[in-house]
């Protein structure tokens, strides 16, 4: 029997963001992946360094942060968040690519929010940089996909 819980960002009056001022500082780490499907052509002009809009890799790296860091003006009831640090990093497999974030913050909610947005802007900018290799005859992207962004772990540590 499934138990049904109460919402917490909703109420009589409509949708509110949830008072976490009570709650006391945490350590908070959370790590996030996905991948992006791509050629294995494209998959060599990125390990080469020969992508036309630049280093793919890097710009991901530098999209990845900012999305973190601004996840709470995107996702209308996440919490701005003294975050301590965010790492990217890359595997490159012969037909995908995973995307891994990881976000740390001592505070008072999760950083879950910011590390799948953080996995999300890094695939969907390596897409952006790929494009133009990636499009088939007729400019479609017949193998490219995005998959499988998740939380993979997630850690509260008492300060």
């Amino acid at each position: 029997m499934m138990i049904m819980k109460e919402f917490t960002h909703t109420d009589e009056k409509g949708v509110r963001m949830v008072d976490v001022g009570s709650k006391p500082v945490v350590r908070r780490t959370a790590t996030a992946e996905g991948h992006i499907l791509l050629r294995e052509d494209t998959i060599n002009l990125i390990r080469e360094k020969k992508i036309e809009k630049g280093n793919v890799l890097a710009t991901a790296q530098i999209a990845a942060i900012v999305a973190v860091k601004r996840t709470w003006e995107i996702i209308p009831l996440c919490h701005p968040l003294p975050l301590t640090g965010v790492d990217v990093e890359f595997d490159l497999d012969d037909d995908r690519i995973t995307a891994r974030v990881t976000v740390r913050c001592d505070g008072k909610t999760g950083v879950e929010m910011e590390a799948v947005t953080g996995v999300s802007v890094a695939l969907l900018t390596i897409w952006d940089m790929v494009k133009s290799v990636e499009k088939d005859d007729d400019g479609q992207y017949p193998e490219t996909a995005i998959s499988n962004i998740r939380v993979i772990k997630k850690e509260k540590l008492e300060l």
